[in-house]
C-alpha cells in the first residue's frame, strides 16, 4: 500500500517537474529517524527492547513546491507523509492519512503566506520551537504533556486555513482556522493564534488554542477546550536556556484543569549538544489531582550537517503509578 502511495506521489511530482521546469520548483526532502531503546511505560510492569522510527524526531517525506506568478506573487504548495522506519508503513498509526503530516497549497507574497488544506496549528509550533527536545514524542517533556496528554486537538487540523506573516518581521503572527468537518463530535470550529518576537539570541512567544472539533475521541458532554501558552528561549552562546508555562481548560461532563511548565537547556560542545529539560503538569478535576513529572537528559554527536547519532534517556513519574523509563541510542538523517 505504501510502496504504491509513494510511486503514484513521485510520479506526479516528476510530471509537474518535467511539465513546468521553468515556472515552478518541486522540491523532494524529508527526515529519517530510527533508535534502539529499552523501556518501560508510566504504569507498567515489564520493561522491554524494541526498535522505533521517529524517537527524537518523527520520520517523515514531503514535496514542497512554488511557482512565481510575477509581482511578487508566488503560488506555493506542501505534501508530506509520516513514515514508520522500522515497519515500512506510513503515517504514526494505522489511522493516519498518507498525507498526514501536512497537505496544503496556497499563495505567497510580500503579505505573508495563507494556505487551505490540512495545517499545522500554531501551539504545536510554539511547543516544538521553545524546548531544546523540540518535537520528540520520545523524549521531549512538553510535546509529551501537552500532545499526547492534554490536549485535545490533533497537532495538524483538517479542513483549514492558515495565514503567517513576512518570516523577515521580527513579530511574527501565526493564525489558523478550520471548519468542523469531522466525522467525530464536534461543537463548532478551531481556531489558534501566536505571536513571537524574535530578535537576536532572544524569543519570545504566546499562544492561544479553542478546540470545538477534533479527529482525535473527545470526551463525554465536550463542549470545548481552550489553550494558552507562554514561551521564550535566549541563547547565551555557551548555554541556550528555554522556558515554557501553559495552561488547559477542558469544558466537558467532567471538566478539568492542567497547568503545565517547562525548563530545558542546549549546551554546544564542538560537534556535539547536550539537552536537559524537566516538565511538570497538574491536571485537577472537582474531585482528583494528577501531577507527572518528567525529567529528560540526552548528547547529540552531528557526524555532518545533515547527520547525526544520539543518546537520549528519559524518566518520568506519576502520582500512585509505576514509574516510567527510557533509555535510546540512534541516527538521524535529514535530506
Amino acid at each position: 500500500m505504501f510502496r504504491s502511495s509513494f510511486a503514484a506521489a513521485l510520479a506526479a511530482a516528476t510530471l509537474v517537474c518535467g511539465v513546468g521546469a521553468r515556472a515552478q520548483n518541486v522540491v523532494l526532502y524529508g527526515l529519517v529517524d530510527v533508535s534502539g531503546s529499552h523501556s518501560r511505560l508510566l504504569g507498567g510492569v515489564d520493561s522491554h527492547w524494541q526498535l522505533d522510527s521517529g524517537n527524537m524526531s518523527r520520520s517523515f517525506i514531503g514535496f514542497r513546491g512554488a511557482e512565481d506568478l510575477g509581482g511578487g506573487l508566488r503560488a506555493v504548495f506542501k505534501l508530506e507523509s509520516y513514515v514508520r522506519v522500522d515497519t515500512g508503513q506510513s503515517g504514526n498509526t494505522n489511522t493516519d492519512t498518507f498525507w498526514g503530516r501536512d497537505a496544503n497549497v496556497g499563495l505567497s507574497g510580500a503579505f505573508g503566506t495563507t494556505v487551505l488544506g490540512r495545517n499545522v496549528t500554531p501551539l504545536y509550533l510554539t511547543t516544538i520551537n521553545f524546548n531544546p527536545f523540540g518535537e520528540s514524542f520520545g523524549f521531549s517533556p512538553s510535546t509529551r504533556q501537552y500532545f499526547a496528554a492534554a490536549v485535545l486537538g490533533d497537532r495538524r487540523w483538517n479542513n483549514s486555513l492558515s495565514y503567517t506573516n513576512n518570516p523577515k518581521d521580527p513579530l511574527r503572527v501565526h493564525f489558523v482556522v478550520n471548519t468542523p468537518e469531522e466525522t467525530g463530535a464536534s461543537t463548532g470550529r478551531n481556531s489558534g493564534l501566536s505571536v513571537a518576537y524574535i530578535t537576536g539570541p532572544f524569543a519570545a512567544t504566546l499562544a492561544a488554542e479553542q478546540i470545538k472539533n477534533s479527529a482525535l475521541p473527545l470526551p463525554s458532554g465536550f463542549e470545548r477546550q481552550t489553550v494558552i501558552q507562554a514561551g521564550a528561549t535566549y541563547d547565551f552562546k555557551l548555554v541556550r536556556l528555554y522556558g515554557q508555562v501553559g495552561r488547559v481548560n477542558t469544558e466537558a461532563t467532567i471538566d478539568s484543569r492542567t497547568v503545565l511548565y517547562q525548563l530545558g537547556a542546549a549546551v554546544p560542545i564542538q560537534n556535539s549538544i547536550i539537552l536537559i529539560a524537566y516538565g511538570r503538569s497538574q491536571t485537577r478535576t472537582d474531585s482528583s489531582r494528577i501531577t507527572d513529572q518528567t525529567f529528560s537528559l540526552s548528547y547529540d554527536y552531528f557526524l555532518s550537517k545533515n547527520t547525526d547519532v544520539y543518546v537520549a534517556a528519559l524518566y518520568e513519574k506519576s502520582f500512585n503509578v509505576t514509574s516510567g523509563n527510557s533509555l535510546a541510542g540512534g541516527l538521524r538523517l535529514r535530506f
